[in-house]
């Protein structure tokens, strides 16, 4: 298990490790945040007829000149009847449209009169200012594909579509636990001596876990010896998914991957080729399924956004678990890359992508500023300033 694994190979061993949680049935507004496990057809047209898109007045089909208004379309509030030809309605942006009426004339660019409307100079009334019905999406139209993942935008499209009273067939979150180890970790209950740094990963991993998880148990910090790591993996032992931080590397402190075999799981991989993160472990016992981070912050966010997320999302049933990427111009040059596949920490401005130049893995204020990660494959080629990258943004700080 020397040998480094690709990265991209060892992204596509862990989803295929890994199986969609069982579905669950839930009111529509419980399911921000959920995937779909099965495809939505919408139950009702949008609009169901057709409304006004402006503020104005609805004419009767004919080219009278003007105009006898005989009432008001309200949203909500319809005007009872059809319209005969030389009749109007005054109406509100999205009311019905009455029987008969065909075109909306703006109020910017009429000439009202006691009951009499005329169209002002360079006025037109128009069709174009009519929501037909079913422009949206129709009666039965697929409008959410299975593995979508249901945000405040999706979670309105099904409302609209006929789901806000329904259930809707979700995929189950996964439990998390996030175990913290490290001998010189403290949780900051009492004052740190020289040796010891504040025990930040688990902090920062269950943030990230959070809106993809069930819920999210911290353990630890848990000190360099087989029975705290023992320990602390039976505590664990009732999550569907275990993220380790730190131990998983080569020095005679990394007990990592000996505990977990005393533990009875099995390592599937060991080390990839990438920078940073080259420590990073995936193990499995029955159906649970643990990831071994390095202790290292930068490190262990990284390795968190392109394994551990990918995972939660798969287990809940996304479509396209991995994170995008975006093609975005070079601000500054880059030097010829390294052996392994490579992540730089960059900032996002008006003339591109640029990299922050502190690269040790322990630097969390660097990581706190990037926007982005820019991916250099392996032996890429230096690239100039105005070059395409490709490059991860870490929308919310690399949460879902």
């Amino acid at each position: 298990m020397s040998e480094l694994l690709d990265f991209d190979i060892a992204q596509q061993r862990l989803l295929d490790l890994a199986h969609p949680l069982p579905n669950e049935l839930l009111p529509t507004s419980d399911c921000l945040g959920r995937y779909l496990r099965a495809p939505l057809a919408a139950r009702r047209a949008q609009p169901a007829a057709d409304l006004s898109a402006m503020d104005g007045y609805a004419l009767a089909a004919g080219d009278a000149g003007t105009w006898r208004i005989v009432g008001e379309s309200a949203a909500g509030r319809p005007y009872q009847g059809a319209l005969e030809p030389g009749e109007a309605v005054r109406i509100s942006t999205g009311a019905l449209m009455p029987g008969g009426a065909l075109r909306v004339l703006v109020q910017e660019e009429a000439i009202v009169e006691g009951n009499r409307l005329a169209l002002a100079p360079g006025g037109e009334a128009s069709e174009r200012h009519v929501r037909r019905r079913g422009f949206d999406f129709a009666a039965n139209d697929v409008v959410l594909g299975k593995g979508v993942r249901l945000g405040p935008t999706q979670l309105a499209l099904a409302i609209a579509a006929g789901f806000g009273a329904g259930r809707l067939t979700v995929g189950r979150l996964p439990s998390v636990a996030i175990i913290d180890s490290g001998s010189e970790l403290s949780d900051g209950a009492a004052p740190l001596t020289d040796a010891q740094v504040p025990a930040s990963n688990g902090a920062m991993l269950a943030a990230m876990a959070a809106p993809l998880a069930s819920k999210v148990n911290r353990i630890g910090p848990v000190p360099d010896n087989m029975a705290a790591l023992a320990d602390a993996l039976d505590a664990a032992s009732g999550a569907d998914v275990i993220v380790t931080s730190g131990g998983a590397s080569v020095g005679d402190h990394d007990l990592l991957r000996p505990a977990l075999a005393e533990w009875g799981a099995t390592i599937e991989f060991w080390k990839i080729a990438m920078r940073p993160g080259k420590p990073l472990l995936l193990a499995r016992r029955k159906e649970q399924i643990v990831i071994g981070l390095p202790g290292n912050p930068v490190s262990s966010f990284v390795t968190a956004f392109h394994f551990m997320l990918p995972l939660l999302r798969r287990l809940s049933g996304a479509a396209d678990p991995l994170p995008h990427t975006m093609r975005l111009p070079l601000a500054s040059d880059l030097p010829e890359a390294g052996p392994r596949t490579e992540f730089m920490r960059a900032t996002l401005g008006a003339d591109g992508v640029r990299p922050i130049l502190q690269r040790d893995s322990s630097a969390l204020r660097s990581l706190a500023l990037a926007d982005g990660l820019i991916r250099r494959d392996a032996h890429a080629p230096a690239a100039t300033a105005g070059e395409l990258a490709t490059v991860y943004w870490l929308q919310n700080g690399g949460t879902a």
